[in-house]
């Protein structure tokens, strides 16, 4: 295994001495013969610089410090401009030239080598640079793949963006209704997600989800979650059939045991009617001059959970004026310095504060308000909210 780490690695000797390089040839046969060392020679400063274009293979240069032309010293300032960690350099020179060896350890050398040379020592000393720069070529590869990795997670989040609605209002033409929505993801990619869509002129259909988990497989089965509840809601069937439908393809299909809470609702802008499905998610808020209240839950358990769970939706009606304020628990359960949580409490005074604001509002208050909670601190799960106002026809 360290044969194959180390055969793309050249050794540089550097040296005026014509002897040397059938010398080093002679010692090292045996190496040169089963490809775990490859050599390449030069005879100064200025043909070395040379080789290193000709070879970038090169990752030692044992290098003699008097030489003609450009002497090792020199080469050691040039090697240090070129930024390269993975260039080590040896230096070899008398025993008795210790000046010169320390300035070429202050300059950048990796070790040093006296003369005349013991191959010996020379081996271990060939072997031990060898194992930094693979250990230094290891990092640079993991450096490299995590920047691909920080890559392909901002583009992955910049596709989940995508795919939620962001533009708002999204129907500036409708009278009777306005939509405003946000997510901030915990990481580059979350699992909340919100969606919204016409059915027919008079109903719009919307949702609001939280996958459990986070990270990349969160985010492909929010992907899927909401595709999958945007294709079958547009069908216009009631809610909890829609439902009932979504749970069972998401059992069918679900992998790592994977869920989604879910709240489902189908308002008729006509009339103000609402018929819902709640799916083990939090329950919405309705906010209105005279007062704060909490939609009624349906009982119903978490998509692809359980198959063939049998969803009731329930109804209730909406007065011009009232707004649906939906969220997933990343906000009652954001925790700041202190680890103290939010709560529900906190989220209904900052709500109860603002009865007379508008949907809009509402949700950049919120957030807000939960931002300066954490007080900085990293969040630990995705803060998604929307609001509807209803002002009926």
């Amino acid at each position: 295994m360290y044969e194959d780490l180390i055969k793309n690695v050249k050794i540089m000797v550097v040296d005026d001495e014509v002897d040397l390089e059938p010398l080093v040839k002679q010692k090292f046969r045996r190496q040169i013969r089963d490809n775990v060392y490859d050599f390449v020679f030069a005879h100064n400063g200025l043909e070395a610089l040379s080789k290193l274009i000709e070879f970038p293979e090169i990752g030692i240069i044992l290098s003699d410090i008097n030489m003609p032309e450009m002497d090792g010293l020199t080469l050691l300032m040039k090697l240090k401009e070129l930024k390269n960690p993975g260039l080590k350099t040896v230096v070899v020179s008398a025993y008795g030239d210790m000046d010169n060896i320390r300035t070429a350890m202050n300059r950048g050398a990796f070790d040093f080598l006296t003369k005349p040379i013991n191959f010996e020592d020379l081996e271990i000393t060939i072997n031990k640079t060898l194992d930094e720069i693979m250990q230094i070529r290891r990092g640079l590869e993991e450096h490299d793949q995590l920047i691909s990795i920080q890559q392909d997670l901002q583009t992955a989040r910049e596709i989940q963006q995508a795919i939620l609605p962001k533009l708002f209002p999204p129907f500036p033409d409708r009278k009777d209704f306005d939509i405003f929505a946000a997510m901030n993801a915990a990481k580059e990619v979350g699992g909340d997600f919100y969606d919204f869509f016409m059915i027919d002129n008079d109903r719009i259909g919307f949702v609001i989800g939280d996958v459990s988990g986070k990270g990349v497989p969160a985010a492909i089965f929010m992907a899927v979650s909401r595709t999958i509840i945007r294709a079958t809601g547009l069908k216009g069937i009631p809610a909890d059939e829609c439902m009932n439908y979504v749970n069972n393809l998401l059992c069918s299909e679900s992998v790592s045991s994977m869920f989604v809470t879910v709240f489902y609702g189908i308002l008729n802008t006509a009339s103000g009617e609402l018929e819902y499905v709640n799916a083990g998610h939090n329950p919405p808020y309705i906010i209105n001059p005279s007062g704060l209240r909490s939609v009624e839950l349906t009982r119903g358990t978490v998509l692809g959970g359980i198959e063939h769970f049998n969803y009731k939706s329930l109804k209730l009606t909406l007065s011009p004026g009232d707004i649906l304020y939906l969220y997933t628990d990343g906000v009652t359960e954001a925790f700041n310095r202190q680890e103290e949580l939010y709560g529900d409490k906190r989220l209904e005074d900052v709500l109860n504060a603002n009865l007379q604001s508008g949907h809009k509002e509402i949700v950049k208050t919120t957030l807000a308000g939960v931002a300066e909670f954490v007080s900085g601190k990293a969040p630990s799960d995705d803060i998604t909210m929307m609001a509807i106002r209803y002002f009926g026809r």
